[in-house]
């Protein structure tokens, strides 16, 4: 079975975690965002708050490359800043790609998927 790396906004937490949790079920390995939604770090001064998301960043980038396919969660069609970086990261190191949805604001993110699913086991079928 191949590994996945979930990309998705903390908008979408909850859900991202139920899509997660299907997947460990039917024996993938998942590299999942952490999703950080502690409002904490938005107290910090500017340059820890740099760093600090500097990090969570990295460590994305580095589950990206380390996975052999990444899904993006992108419930509506939304994918914010972080979420568009991370696609162009996987783009970059030649991942296959899997979305949720298409793009309903920008075509040239849409050009970067490869197939869209819908559930966890869709994407399954794909990984077999």
């Amino acid at each position: 079975m191949k590994t996945v790396c979930i990309c998705g906004s903390r908008r979408f937490k909850t859900e991202i975690r139920n899509f997660e949790k299907a997947l460990k079920k039917k024996g993938v390995v998942v590299f999942s965002p952490i999703l950080n939604t502690n409002k904490k770090i938005d107290d910090l001064p500017k340059d820890l708050k740099n760093y600090a998301f500097l990090g969570l960043t990295l460590h994305h980038f580095e589950y990206i490359r380390k996975a052999d396919c990444v899904f993006i969660f992108n419930k509506g069609g939304y994918m914010g800043n972080s979420v568009t970086m991370e696609l162009g990261v996987a783009f970059a190191l030649g991942k296959t790609i899997f979305a949720l949805e298409e793009d309903k604001e920008e075509i040239s993110r849409n050009v970067l998927i490869d197939f869209i699913v819908k559930t966890p086991n869709q994407l399954v079928k794909f990984l077999k």
